[in-house]
């Protein structure tokens, strides 16, 4: 099996970004070898990145993922270029179509032709990242006259995130790898089931939510506030439904389309909760996150949820991050 690479997901819990140079010049340390940062709501995905690059160049950075609709194909390739002169190890651009109520209802920009316009963008940057003018008329956007900068010696990785398996295989096939997030070990069997064997070099990178917390009052309640939201969009609706798990969710559903979400959260059975939002104590977590640790994954990025424990100041964050990772028990 190849040797995974562990990573956490930035912005780290209780702290203001320009408070993390300490944690993240300790993460090598601490057996991480990349940070990670998502976008949606909250910050923006590069800025977080570059700092990191700043602060330790001992770390990739990657991103899980960036919307393809919020920024101009050109846009996107000129700041992977920038991020890629100052990161000193590998780049993971993870790219994903998003949902509706971020590029929509965030952004007003259309949710038009998902999979092509993220199928179009990786044609285009798998061109432009590696030093090719384009001058070309894709499916849905057109570049007139592009000449991008030099190529980094290494250029990005174009990850794709990826739930079901037409998606998987675009990004196993046209990408060089996918990122999956808002499953159960067992479902993560599936995906990769139905994907087969990934090609050589292709990464498979698994995201989980961790709250490394015993208050199983407090994960849950943390838990539902996430998922009553994210189970609700129309992708993970389907990814679910072709999982198996949509008559758990039946309850939810109807409460979030009737507009009362936060009762769609309440709604959620325990056990799917439970699977999806990992929590218990340090050791009942990191047993969870090894079941993860399954043939043809590659990375294993982890998003801490606040605890009451780290909000008290009962557990330091590098302590916590140590603990939470399979092989430094």
């Amino acid at each position: 099996m190849t040797a995974i690479r562990w990573a956490v997901n930035l912005p780290l819990p209780g702290r203001a970004l320009r408070d993390h140079r300490e944690v993240i010049e300790a993460l090598p340390g601490l057996g991480y070898a990349d940070v990670w940062t998502g976008e949606g709501g909250g910050i923006d995905a590069f800025t977080p990145l570059a700092a990191a690059a700043a602060w330790q160049p001992g770390l990739g950075v990657g991103t899980g993922v960036v919307p393809v609709f919020t920024r101009g194909p050109v846009v996107l390739a000129q700041t992977a270029a920038a991020l890629s002169e100052l990161a000193s190890e590998r780049v993971m651009l993870g790219l994903g179509t998003s949902v509706p109520a971020h590029v929509t209802a965030l952004n007003d920009i259309p949710f038009a032709k998902p999979v092509a316009r993220l199928r179009d963008t990786v044609r285009f940057l798998k061109s432009a990242l590696h030093g090719h003018p384009v001058d070309e008329e894709y499916e849905t956007f057109t570049v007139r006259g592009y000449r991008p900068p030099p190529p980094a010696a290494v250029p990005p990785k174009l990850i794709l995130g990826a739930l079901r398996p037409g998606m998987v295989r675009l990004g196993l096939t046209e990408g060089d790898g996918i990122i999956t997030n808002v499953l159960a070990a067992g479902d993560l069997e599936q995906v990769l089931a139905e994907a087969g064997p990934p090609p050589p070099g292709k990464e498979v990178v698994v995201k989980l939510f961790v709250c490394p917390t015993e208050d199983a009052a407090h994960a849950r309640r943390t838990g539902r506030a996430f998922l009553g939201w994210i189970l609700n969009q129309a992708p993970y609706r389907a990814f679910h439904d072709w999982l198996g798990h949509g008559d758990g969710l039946t309850e939810s559903r109807a409460l979030y389309d009737s507009g009362d979400g936060p009762a769609a959260g309440l709604a959620l059975p325990d056990d799917i909760v439970d699977a999806l939002w990992i929590h218990g104590s340090l050791d009942e977590c990191r047993r969870q996150i090894a079941r993860f640790v399954q043939p043809g994954v590659t990375s294993v990025l982890l998003f801490v949820a606040p605890t009451p424990e780290l909000h008290k100041g009962r557990h330091a964050l590098p302590d916590v991050l140590s603990r939470l990772r399979p092989g430094n028990e």
